[in-house]
């Protein structure tokens, strides 16, 4: 799956990758969560354009969000078939900009957080469907989910999904539903070859999304993870009493 994902490219660099026509300036984020608002990439008009959406898609359905769950991720496996999903990956298929993404593995017991990348150290598009909502007083709200996939063999070791990245030769494929059905692009939704990624273990202040800043991700020291290690619980000692036996009168110790 995919929970939190980072954005650490320039934006210049990432606009040259992606293509859209507009020249946003937004600073880099380091620990982007569901319900944020995180930059989307879709084909409108014949051209590329950067948006602005919420991350947890709302179907058009729905009658109050507020008592909606949250979907922040799509299987690719069931895409076509979901309520919820099978009319945005037909006409509303988009990329998110991303340089990596955020996993934790339970190890004894413990959730430990890792930072995952390409192992190029090049930005990903991860694939994702969009939707519009529409209020009853004509409020509307943009909203997006980031397609996942079975992990490769190593990267299974940290969970068993993957958001899906599509390749930028396949970019406009992807975005184009009007050229390109659904059954023309399933094809796509595969986790990352063997290899592609690379990642190591980060501090726990991730789990803090307050937490916002390049340590973030740097390998955690052996310092910081004995310092995160839980302490070990101290039994109390019974106390011993050198008091003359009870001679029944009671005694509160």
């Amino acid at each position: 799956m995919c929970g939190r994902f980072v954005i650490t490219s320039p934006p210049a660099a990432l606009r040259q990758i992606f293509g859209y026509v507009e020249q946003p300036n937004f600073p880099p984020r380091y620990n982007i969560a569901p319900t944020q608002p995180i930059p989307v990439v879709m084909l409108e008009n014949g051209g590329r354009h950067f948006r602005l959406m919420r991350w947890g898609l709302v179907p058009a359905w729905v009658k109050d969000p507020r008592k909606f769950t949250l979907l922040i991720n799509a299987r690719s496996e069931t895409v076509r078939e979901k309520p919820a999903f099978k009319n945005a990956i037909k006409r509303r298929r988009c990329l998110i900009p991303a340089d990596g993404y955020y996993e934790w593995q339970d190890s004894s017991g413990r959730k430990r957080p890792f930072f995952i990348h390409r192992r190029d150290g090049q930005p990903v598009g991860f694939a994702a469907l969009a939707e519009t909502w529409m209020g009853p007083n004509g409020e509307e709200m943009d909203s997006v989910a980031i397609v996942t996939a079975p992990a490769s063999r190593d990267l299974a070791a940290l969970h068993h999904r993957v958001p899906v990245t599509i390749a930028p030769d396949e970019f406009e494929r992807w975005l184009d539903g009007r050229a390109f059905d659904a059954d023309d692009v399933m094809a796509l939704l595969t986790g990352p070859a063997e290899g592609e990624f690379a990642w190591h273990e980060i501090s726990t202040r991730v789990n803090r999304v307050a937490s916002d800043d390049a340590q973030l991700l740097l390998p955690i020291s052996d310092e910081e993870r004995e310092a995160e290690a839980p302490k070990p619980k101290k039994t109390a000692r019974k106390a011993t009493s050198s008091a003359p036996e009870d001679e029944g009168q009671g005694s509160l110790f």
